[in-house]
């Protein structure tokens, strides 16, 4: 690979970004990382993705302002309580109030657009299929479809001279083996911020009991790894 070639990869400032930004640097790529701003109910994750962007292999991070807000439908961006002490039977039934209606479609959407600006051909996004808390748009047809649709959209697809490859490289890991992979790439996990509700005014700290919370904290346990994460109380 060329020393010169980049990739765009979708930075939340959560766990799962973390390590796949680790991993497009394992891989030699420069990063345009993308961000966004898009009312979810707390942007301190966002202080999470500024510092995880500070890596000498970040040649660029741009954060998008979006108001999700007004269509609302989810506790993230709506006044819906964030559900709270819910146990592996419950998180895995249904589509849960923490979904957002079509983000990752327009996450990807936009990272699509940066790609071709950069000449990027690969695009990273940490959706899982395993310990995913039952969202729509993190399942692998997901993602198939949306490649084929990008390389329809994109001057570079319909030419054949650039195609886009969506890389989803924790698709197929338990969080316990993401963990373990971060490790390995060196990834300072204490730097994350995954918590769907944190306490206000406590920079990294993380609720405890949403489902992100709940699933990270397994992760860790089940990698066998110490858990670097403050839970509130």
């Amino acid at each position: 690979m060329s020393d010169t070639q980049t990739a765009v990869v979708l930075l939340s400032g959560g766990l799962d970004s973390a390590t796949i930004l680790a991993i497009a640097k394992e891989e030699g790529f420069h990063v345009a990382a993308l961000s966004f701003r898009y009312g979810q109910r707390h942007a301190r994750e966002l202080d999470a993705a500024a510092a995880l962007a500070q890596a000498p292999h970040v040649i660029r991070h741009v954060v998008i302002d979006l108001d999700l807000r007004a269509y609302g439908g989810s506790a993230l961006t709506d006044d819906i309580a964030v559900p709270k002490g819910r146990d592996a039977d419950e998180m895995a039934d249904g589509i849960p109030i923490t979904y957002v209606p079509a983000r990752n479609t327009i996450f990807l959407s936009h990272a699509l657009a940066l790609a071709e600006v950069t000449g990027a051909q690969d695009i990273f996004i940490g959706v899982n299929a395993l310990d995913y808390s039952g969202y729509p748009d993190c399942r692998p047809d997901y993602i198939q479809a949306f490649e084929r649709m990008a390389n329809l959209a994109t001057k570079a697809g319909v030419e054949g001279t650039a195609p886009v490859r969506l890389r989803t490289p924790l698709m197929d890991l338990t969080k316990a083996g993401i963990i373990r992979r971060g490790m390995d790439l060196g990834v300072n996990y204490a730097g994350t911020l995954s918590c769907y509700d944190p306490p206000a005014g406590r920079g990294f700290v993380h609720c405890g009991a949403c489902d992100a919370c709940q699933l990270r904290k397994k992760g860790f346990a089940e990698a066998g790894v110490d858990d670097p994460t403050v839970y509130f109380g």
